[in-house]
């Protein structure tokens, strides 16, 4: 990993960065402090603006509820039915309905998980979806147009109550998105979305957006035929209240997309489906390895409806109410709640300093990532690095990123554009440099992991950087007080550690020396949350909070190979418990050389017999040889192309250290190494690394890929029994060592039948 960090990479799939940061799927949390709409003395409802009826007939409702974004609640449903009953229902003068927002920007974000939480009993979900159905029922009774006047997110629940309607006019805001992203939190659309969908857009986009969770933007979602008008924000409004008026008088019919004679084919013909099925039932297997229900769940409401529509609807709120009793959910809805958590820092309302200008001191891989994510998000970057080729290649690669944006429509021409002029090349040799680092509001710092350089780097920072620049380093390991000391301004100094491939890897620990301040805190933090990164604050030890936990993880993978595990075995033996890779491949991705640094570094930290057990030789003799992993093309495994395979000059290498074959059954190479993991992540906790759960599971869940359906370690540990753990690493404390027995406050939780998350 060239000019930067050694960070362990996630075991995460391609996908799934974008899994949990870029939708928002509900309703956020929110603070006593955020301002929010209040019902006025002379407004009827909580949830929607009086209902104003146009001389031309039309009554425009507007959501507009009491928080910060509308969001579908068991009360609006409720208030929804009294307003429908009052307003709309028994008024000869409505000829048409127009829904739209009275917030800006913001059509309906989706349901509000917090009442679905709520809800002890999982089968009381059927008769309350019941009652909103009703409701859409009662509105397609009435027998007059209803219009959609979408700006701004329309999701989830936002998105089912449009497609209720017969006709949608869209905005083509940035901010404005259409989604079904149910099946991130292990559920599915529930208020008809699994049946409506597919009658707009087709079965086959209907899995995609259903199965994926994704985003469709405007100008793809008209082509869909998921929406009929693509106009711009200020018109969306009044173009939906003249379609409503166009739909009544008939001069106006809904016309919807024609299918192609291949999908008519494969979607509305016997065999055609059979093969579509197969396609989408092997594609599951293949990226959920059988632990996400939701999917299988969705799959069978589409297919369920298709045969037997007269119950439909009925067997889609049952499935729902399943999907929702599942510890899959439960862990997934509360890594979106640990989410909104994160979003959120104690250092004090106005603590932070503006930062408009960030340097990045190294143009490597990190570096250029880091550059990246910052120019990305509008900030002017300073990238510096010894010479011009090194620049480049650093500058290439942000380019090749977002030309890969543009490509895929992620990004526009203009702020393609925009985030490539924000970046600023810098040398040593450039006479300006010192002039533009004395703009810098923050310096981030990803060189090599040498102590003594990074100390040189924060003197030579200080003397050309005004009084207020903060000083952030990227080191993986390295604590952050040992680069402060000597420093001029040691308040300033706090640690920064990405995670690689910074652009697709969503978290970000902030690690604070005992002498950095709240100020550099809190700006670190809001920085870190405009770069796009979920940031958990961590404590000032060696290999901070995830790779902390990684260290005995590595210990105990060579372990295992010492007793005879071959390496295609361990790789799918991880797969199988939920990580997107096993651990050989991860390895191999991050770097040879990088887990083996990170390994010995945590060995001759403060772990003590926690580091034991192992021998991590195993990959220090393979970087002697420039076995180095994937980038050198040879690791554990050769890569040729798009195949790995395992060579037998490797095969006699790893036999040459196997010590004895146990025969080890997958389930006990999945609990040796997994729980070296989950009692460090515990451990952690205990000795106040991390301030709490939620805090642990974010983390591992999001820089190292631990299982997500599984909540993290600590949602793990509540779901299999911290008891039932516990005897578990005490019978292997008593076979294998010392290494293996549980820290203390797992102990405590056991002996009390205590849970970590209530």
């Amino acid at each position: 990993m060239a000019s930067g960090s050694h960070s362990l990479r996630s075991w995460r799939e391609p996908s799934a960065p974008s899994k949990w940061q870029s939708t928002a799927v509900v309703q956020p949390q929110e603070s006593a402090s955020t301002p929010v709409a209040s019902k006025s003395l002379d407004r009827k409802y909580e949830f929607f603006q009086d209902v104003e009826v146009t001389p031309e007939g039309v009554a425009i409702i507007r959501f507009d509820g009491p928080k910060k974004v509308n969001s579908i609640s068991f009360a609006l449903s409720k208030e929804a039915r009294k307003m429908w009953e009052n307003d709309i229902a028994k008024n000869a003068a409505v000829k048409a309905v127009v829904f739209s927002s009275g917030k800006p920007d913001m059509f309906i974000a989706g349901a509000d998980i917090y009442d679905l939480k709520a809800v002890e009993n999982k089968q009381d979900l059927v008769g309350l979806i019941e009652e909103g159905m009703d409701f859409f029922q009662s509105m397609k009774d009435r027998k007059v147009p209803l219009v959609c006047a979408i700006d701004g997110p329309a999701l989830g629940g936002g998105l089912e109550w449009a497609m209720w309607c017969d006709y949608r006019v869209a905005s083509d805001s940035p901010k404005t998105k259409l989604g079904l992203p149910e099946m991130k939190l292990g559920l599915l659309p529930g208020f008809g979305g699994t049946q409506n969908i597919h009658q707009l857009v087709g079965l086959q986009n209907a899995m995609d957006m259903m199965l994926t969770g994704k985003d469709v933007r405007p100008d793809k979602a008209k082509k869909m035929g998921l929406v009929d008008l693509v106009v711009a924000p200020q018109s969306v409004e009044a173009v939906a209240i003249q379609s409503a008026i166009d739909l009544a008088t008939g001069k106006l019919k809904p016309k919807r997309k024609p299918k192609s004679l291949f999908n008519r084919l494969l979607e509305d013909t016997p065999v055609g489906r059979k093969l579509m099925w197969n396609r989408i039932d092997g594609m599951l297997q293949k990226t959920t390895n059988g632990n996400y229900p939701a999917p299988y769940a969705i799959v069978q409401c589409v297919q369920y409806g298709l045969d037997n529509p007269s119950n439909k609807y009925k067997n889609e709120r049952e499935q729902f109410a399943k999907l929702a009793a599942t510890p899959e959910s439960e862990a997934l809805i509360g890594i979106f709640d640990g989410m909104t958590q994160m979003k959120k820092h104690s250092f004090g309302k106005d603590a932070a300093n503006p930062v408009n200008t960030v340097a990045v001191m190294g143009a490597g891989l990190m570096g250029a990532g880091i550059a990246q994510v910052s120019a990305e998000k509008g900030l002017t970057v300073l990238l510096k690095d010894r010479n011009n080729e090194a620049i480049g290649r650093g500058q290439s690669y942000m380019k090749d990123n977002w030309d890969k944006k543009l490509k895929r429509k992620r990004m526009t021409k203009f702020n393609h554009n925009i985030a490539t002029s924000n970046v600023i090349g810098l040398t040593d040799e450039n006479p300006a440099t010192n002039k533009h680092f004395s703009q810098a509001d923050l310096v981030i710092e990803a060189v090599f992991e040498d102590l003594d350089l990074k100390r040189k780097i924060v003197a030579d920072v200080e003397s050309v950087t005004q009084d207020h620049c903060i000083f952030a380093t990227n080191t993986s390991a390295i604590p952050i007080a040992d680069i402060a000391q000597g420093a001029k301004r040691p308040e300033n100094i706090i640690g920064m550690h990405y995670f690689s491939p910074v652009p697709s890897m969503p978290l970000l620990e902030i690690i604070p020396h005992t002498g950095t301040s709240d100020s550099t805190k809190a700006t670190a933090f809001e920085v870190g949350s405009k770069q796009g990164k979920t940031c958990i604050v961590v404590k000032d030890v060696p290999g901070f909070y995830v790779n902390r936990c990684l260290g005995p993880f590595l210990v105990e993978v060579s372990a295992v190979v010492r007793d005879g595990v071959k390496l295609e075995a361990l790789d799918k033996a991880l797969k199988n418990f939920g990580m997107p890779v096993g651990p050989v491949t991860l390895a191999d991705e991050v770097g040879i050389d990088v887990t083996s640094h990170v390994a010995g570094f945590l060995s001759n930290a403060d772990l003590g017999v926690r580091m034991e057990g192992g021998d991590i030789s195993l990959m220090e003799k393979m970087v002697g040889k420039g076995w180095l992993g994937k980038k050198s093309g040879q690791g554990f495994y050769t890569y040729n192309k798009k195949k790995k395979t395992i060579s037998p000059e490797v095969e006699a290498y790893v036999k040459e250290f196997v010590k004895r074959d146990l025969g080890l059954k997958e389930k006990e190479i999945q609990d040796r190494i997994v729980s070296r993991f989950v009692n460090e992540a515990a451990k952690c906790l205990e000795d106040e690394i991390i301030e709490n759960p939620v805090v642990g599971d974010i983390g591992l869940v999001f820089g190292t890929g631990f299982a997500p359906f599984r909540g993290g370690p600590f949602r793990y540990l509540d779901q299999v029994g911290v008891a039932n753990y516990v005897d578990m690493m005490n019978g292997f404390a008593d076979k294998y060592g010392a290494q293996f027995e549980p820290c203390q406050l797992l102990k405590d939780y056991a002996a009390t039948n205590k849970k970590f998350h209530n």
